[in-house]
């Protein structure tokens, strides 16, 4: 079995205490079973903070968040992990080890990606200047078989790459001939169309609601300066969200919801340069990674707007 990965992927390393938006606070942490029964194992006035601070109702186990920031009770007032600090990397639960990687599993390979949810991740993937490459970073040896829609799926996604990395056209020509190969339908609405639809999903951060309220009729605003940035922000949501597709019909209306994000994301961008003049690319990424984590880390939005999209 192999695992596959974008070329940038192993570039990823985790900022810790650097990171303006921890995913320490905000976001419950379930601890998995074998780490569970590691922690229940640990002594002493550690082992005592680690008990008093799991909760478990019999069906899952999670870190009790504290105060209004919902902060985990082990990330330190300096950010750094009291828990790395004190077992090890190694003492992490799965959760912690594993954000913000994806993962999907194939017949034939596992693919892997990092989550435009975190600020480091969002800035590696937009600010990769080569070409984005699908690459084997691991293999067990063992050879499977994919099945004959999973042949059918990479063979349409490696047309889309390529497709997506022609920069002899400008990224929204690119990103309309996507639409059209895959015979993939697009609502037409207005920007205020689309901030009402966004505006009645669900919600995690106030700031989303506020960054949604300021969408404006900026569709024509030029972003030339920004074009490598939104070829690798479509690459990533094709990568991450046509692997789940169940055939030719769901593969569409995925490559949809990849264009839907490119488009609400490019809205945001040029509003945002409408209003005063510029958008650097800090604030794209800052765009993207508040997009990613209010519906690509809900599941209920994601099946909402595929709903809408199909």
């Amino acid at each position: 079995m192999k695992t596959i990965a974008p070329n940038y992927y192993t570039k990823f390393h985790c900022i810790a205490d650097k990171c303006r938006h921890s995913c320490c606070i905000g976001w419950e942490i379930d601890i998995d079973e074998d780490t569970l029964d590691f922690y229940q194992s640990i002594g002493g006035d550690f082992g005592n903070k680690l008990h008093e601070n799991i909760e478990n109702d019999g069906e899952s186990a999670h870190f009790s968040l504290v105060g209004k920031e919902e902060r985990c009770p082990f990330l330190k007032e300096n950010g750094l992990c009291e828990m790395i600090l004190t077992l090890g990397e190694d003492a992490l639960c799965d959760i912690c080890r594993e954000h913000p990687r994806f993962y999907h599993v194939l017949s034939d390979r596992d693919e892997v990606g990092l989550g435009l949810c975190c600020e480091e991740a969002a800035r590696l993937i937009l600010s990769w200047e080569g070409d984005t490459v699908l690459a084997v970073i691991d293999d067990d040896g063992e050879d499977t078989t994919p099945t004959a829609w999973e042949e059918t799926l990479f063979s349409l996604r490696k047309h889309l790459f390529v497709l997506l990395q022609d920069r002899k056209k400008p990224i929204h020509e690119r990103a309309e001939e996507m639409l059209a190969f895959c015979h993939a339908e697009f609502p037409n609405k207005t920007p205020a169309e689309w901030r009402d639809i966004f505006l009645s999903l669900e919600q995690l951060d106030p700031a989303w609601r506020e960054t949604l309220e300021s969408l404006g009729a900026s569709q024509n605003v030029p972003l030339s300066d920004l074009e490598k940035p939104f070829e690798n922000l479509l690459l990533y949501f094709v990568y991450r969200h046509t692997a789940e597709a169940a055939d030719e019909k769901d593969f569409s209306a995925r490559v949809s919801f990849a264009y839907l994000g490119y488009h609400i994301i490019r809205l945001l961008c040029a509003t945002k340069k409408a209003q005063t003049g510029v958008c650097a690319f800090h604030e794209l990424s800052e765009l993207a990674r508040r997009y990613s984590s209010e519906i690509e880390y809900s599941e209920e939005n994601t099946e909402a707007l595929l709903h809408l999209l199909r």
